[in-house]
């Protein structure tokens, strides 16, 4: 190919492509896409950050805190401690000393973490256990008291799975997105305010020496992506006012075990690996295998008695005798309505009437238990007392 004949065919793949380019971009269109890359790190690590700048923008100092050791320097007056993170660890010492503080002045803000146990006479979460406040699920309310919240909140509700939260000199209740599995119950009857949905209680609030306290049955309307709904930021705000707000909702902090499994997860496998090595080897067996037990001598007054042993020896007279009283209460609970609102001595007088017992029976059974550990013949008379009086019921 001569040279010329090159240049052509050159610029002949040049127009060519030129062409083919102008093309294309005639063809092109502009457009704008957003991109969602999710929450900045800060919010993500962060679930109460939209809660803290809304307090700081209605004028409320707002703070977050780690730990309970910022009681240390919190002063009681005019104080808001909203303790949101998990008390799973929190000790009896600091329950008493966050209770002191409350008792001082201040206002404490938590979240109920544990559901009664009628066995134990507890729900194991020391903060509810000391208040009298007892958690239940919705589901688990008896009849009549379902049918009781049912006349409180009304017929007709537009929002029956709303918590509505009635103010002096307002028109309309605030309405509140809270989760309706749960229900706070004020078994010692302190709480002067409260808020239901049209199924449970999820708001209680009780003084305690010169401060207030104030329960919740879950904290997720405060979250980020929950506080924009309903009346949940105007409760922040209306729980917060007139004093300096304390968020406390990371109070777990890593322990030696989880810094361990982020950092040397191969030397806890080769370790764990080592002491199954061993215990395999302590665990090997010298000697013949033992004939297991004859069938014939397991009978059911020995389970029976094992088992009533046992209850004994682990819960104490004071669980199994509270634990029979509660059952009492319950059943005639069942049969008046609002026993639980009466008087101790109306009470008496209540169960007298439903089992025709005598009074002196009623007092024998159902005062309070004393402190020291009673005699065998002393505990076998009370719980005959208590069985009695349950079957009457």
């Amino acid at each position: 190919m001569t040279r010329r004949a090159g240049f052509i065919l050159s610029m002949a793949l040049l127009l060519c492509l030129g062409l083919l380019a102008s093309y294309l971009l005639g063809k092109l269109e502009a457009y704008e896409d957003e991109v969602e890359h999710g929450p900045a790190p800060e919010v993500a690590s962060s679930p109460y950050l939209a809660a803290e700048h809304f307090l700081r923008r209605q004028g409320i100092a707002a703070r977050r805190a780690d730990g309970l050791e910022v009681l240390a320097g919190l002063p009681s007056q005019g104080q808001t401690l909203m303790l949101l993170a998990d008390r799973g660890n929190m000790t009896p010492r600091q329950v008493e000393r966050l209770l002191q503080w409350t008792a001082g002045g201040g206002h404490l803000l938590f979240v109920a973490e544990r559901l009664w146990d009628e066995e134990e006479g507890k729900s194991g979460d020391l903060l509810l256990d000391l208040l009298g406040i007892q958690q239940y699920m919705s589901e688990e309310l008896d009849e009549e008291e379902a049918a009781a919240d049912d006349e409180e909140t009304g017929d007709g509700e537009p929002y029956p799975q709303l918590t509505k939260l009635y103010l002096e000199n307002e028109q309309a209740p605030a309405y509140i997105a809270f989760d309706t599995a749960f229900h706070l119950y004020d078994a010692q009857n302190r709480a002067h305010a409260w808020a239901n949905s049209d199924a449970a209680t999820h708001l209680l609030q009780l003084y305690h020496g010169d401060g207030l306290i104030t329960v919740l049955s879950d904290p997720w309307i405060w979250q980020n992506r929950n506080i924009d709904q309903y009346d949940h930021a105007w409760l922040l705000w209306y729980l917060g006012q007139d004093s300096a707000v304390t968020l406390l909702y990371r109070a777990e902090r890593d322990d030696l075990a989880r810094l361990l499994l982020r950092h040397f997860p191969l030397a806890l496998v080769l370790l764990a690996l080592l002491l199954g090595a061993a215990l395999w080897h302590l665990g090997m067996r010298h000697g013949p295998l033992l004939a297991p037990a004859s069938r014939a001598r397991r009978q059911l007054e020995e389970h029976l008695r094992a088992s009533a042993d046992f209850l004994l020896r682990r819960s104490g007279q004071q669980a199994l005798l509270q634990g029979l009283q509660q059952d009492i209460k319950r059943r005639a609970r069942r049969r008046h309505p609002g026993f639980d609102k009466l008087g101790v001595a109306e009470q008496w007088q209540v169960l007298g009437r439903l089992t025709r017992l005598p009074a002196r029976d009623i007092s024998q059974a159902m005062r309070p238990l004393p402190p020291q550990r009673l005699s065998a013949s002393d505990f076998t008379r009370q719980v005959a007392h208590l069985q009695s009086l349950r079957n009457a019921l």
